[in-house]
């Protein structure tokens, strides 16, 4: 955050979904003396104008403008065709990763900036750290139940030294308390969904309005003995266990997919362990590799604690990553974050 004799020099755009966390961020900045002004972006959201209506209210409620900003046709086109090739690949998405720093500090934030705003606003639960050599570091939230930094790890340096996140240093509990105080409790919406353009939907319908192919395959063992029949690779996950259809007295799970056979791969829990991982396409927040071999707290998708291992890097930009114990469930088309501590380091996309 700006020291408190600069802050009434500059204007924040907030991105707000209508939201607690983004609404409550907006309240904060405001109070601090910012010129805030609100931006909303259209994306695939279902419910799109309710969505608007309700941003309209907490906006008018804050006294601050608010822009609407249409980035339909580049979500589409971005964000849901990757979305859901992936399926068809073999491979399990993260669009919230894949949408950060092309579409909401990517797009969004050029917008801002095209609007002569001096800074970006998110409610994302994550913290951004200035160094004394203007290098900018991008840290866990404090609230360890809602750190977001994991969604953030391919953001530019760039793209860090625009962007203020207060709810950083909050937890949950107390961003509820300061919107019910302010009197914006009732005008936000619930808890924010992470997949926004799902709404209500499991993956398997979205998939099913979304994609024409449905062609089934077979499920095989790990010995390459048919199983089974499934419905579609896409319908399926690494990890996985209900909807297999295979009763035995220990169950199945799925280890792998294999999008050139059209096969679904099963086996039994221990499987799904491995010491090792390729990763590619891997962003160093810093801008800089760091010197490899190196150990790091790795976490492979955003709910695992995450857990030691050495990172080391091999032709053409693949990382090995091999785990000091083995983990359950590396899925390709996850991604692969490293930590140092509470910082974020880098990550890259998990190969099959």
């Amino acid at each position: 955050m700006l020291p408190e004799n600069q802050k009434k020099k500059f204007s924040v755009g907030v991105a707000m979904s209508g939201g607690v966390d983004s609404s409550v961020t907006a309240m904060l900045l405001k109070n601090m003396g910012y010129n805030v002004h609100g931006f909303f972006m259209g994306l695939a959201q279902p419910d799109l104008e309710r969505q608007i209506e309700r941003v309209k209210t907490v906006a008018a409620h804050l006294d601050i403008p608010l822009t609407v900003v249409d980035l339909t046709v580049e979500f589409k086109n971005i964000v849901l065709e990757y979305f859901t090739s992936s399926y068809f690949k073999g491979k399990t998405p993260n669009p919230c990763v894949l949408c950060n720093p092309r579409i909401k500090f990517g797009r969004l934030m050029e917008e801002i900036l095209a609007c002569g705003c001096d800074f970006m606003a998110t409610g994302h639960y994550a913290r951004i750290i200035r160094y004394s050599d203007d290098t900018f570091h991008l840290l866990r939230g404090l609230d360890p139940q809602k750190d977001q930094s994991y969604f953030l790890h391919r953001l530019t340096q760039e793209q860090l030294g625009r962007v203020l996140m207060p709810l950083g240093e909050q937890t949950k509990k107390n961003v509820y308390r300061m919107a019910a105080e302010s009197g914006l409790a009732g005008l936000h919406s619930s808890e924010s969904q992470d997949v926004c353009f799902l709404k209500d939907q499991d993956i398997h319908t979205f998939m099913t309005k979304h994609t024409a192919d449905k062609s089934s395959g077979p499920i095989v063992n790990l010995e390459g003995k048919e199983m089974g029949r499934h419905k579609g690779i896409q319908y399926y996950t690494v990890g996985q266990r209900k909807g297999l259809g295979i009763p035995d007295a220990t169950p199945y799970y799925v280890v792998a997919l294999d999008p050139l056979q059209n096969a679904v791969v099963i086996g039994k829990k221990d499987a799904l362990l491995q010491r090792k991982m390729s990763v590619a396409e891997v962003n160093w927040l810093s801008g800089v590799e760091p010197d490899l071999p190196h150990n790091f707290l790795t976490r492979i998708r955003y709910r695992h604690k995450g857990a030691a291992a050495q990172v080391m890097s091999t032709a053409a930009k693949v990382y090995e990553v091999r785990f000091h114990e083995p983990q359950l469930a590396v899925t390709p088309g996850q991604f692969a974050v490293f930590y140092r501590e509470d910082e974020v380091i880098g990550g890259g996309v998990i190969l099959r």
